[in-house]
């Protein structure tokens, strides 16, 4: 049984046609889905409106500094990969690379594209369920904080101890069928 592959959505910014053609024909179609925008304000409309995984930046962009527009994107959940000409690599990638954004010489053979945009797309998946646990963790804080000042306010007004006020919002949330934090904001609500 074939393992259903997570199409990753690619935002390939190039002023160049020929650039996102060789791009087309070396990332596979069942993999990657590609679009192509022909400007640095063009890709912020996609972005806008679109989710990419994704971003191929193919330098130099026809209205603005390629690194800048990178580096309007570092703080996304986007990987971000920049072909840029072998003459100003070194100067670039020293910076590029310090924000995150890997990138390659357009001296390269396509093959380092396709290698580098897989080791990309895997970075993305790691990050994105880094994110998940993320906001789970988050979640859990919020709830225990929640509980916590329900507790209080349960010890401050109705005199119990902290052993009682925890067993009490988790008799009640059973008894109602709810979540603690649902019960410990009725309980906000009641008291405050």
């Amino acid at each position: 049984m074939m393992k259903m592959v997570d199409l990753k959505h690619v935002l390939v910014v190039s002023e160049s046609r020929a650039f996102f053609d060789s791009i087309k024909i070396i990332l596979p179609p069942d993999e990657f889905d590609l679009s192509l925008a022909e400007s640095g304000n063009e890709a912020r409309r996609f972005i806008v409106t679109r989710h990419f995984d994704i971003l191929v930046i193919n330098l130099p962009l026809p209205d603005e500094h390629g690194l800048s527009f990178a580096q309007d994107y570092v703080d996304s959940s986007m990987g971000i990969l920049m072909v840029c000409p072998a003459a100003s690599y070194d100067g670039l990638a020293a910076e590029a690379e310090e924000n995150g954004i890997v990138v390659l010489s357009n001296a390269n053979p396509p093959a380092f594209i396709y290698v580098a945009v897989k080791m990309i797309a895997s970075m993305v998946k790691r990050l994105e369920r880094l994110e998940k646990k993320n906001r789970t963790l988050q979640d859990k804080m919020g709830d225990i904080r929640v509980i916590n000042k329900a507790k209080w306010l349960l010890i401050e007004n109705k005199k119990m101890t902290e052993a009682d006020a925890h067993k009490y919002i988790e008799k009640r949330a059973m008894n109602q069928r709810i979540s603690s934090r649902q019960v410990a904001e009725e309980i906000l609500e009641e008291l405050e």
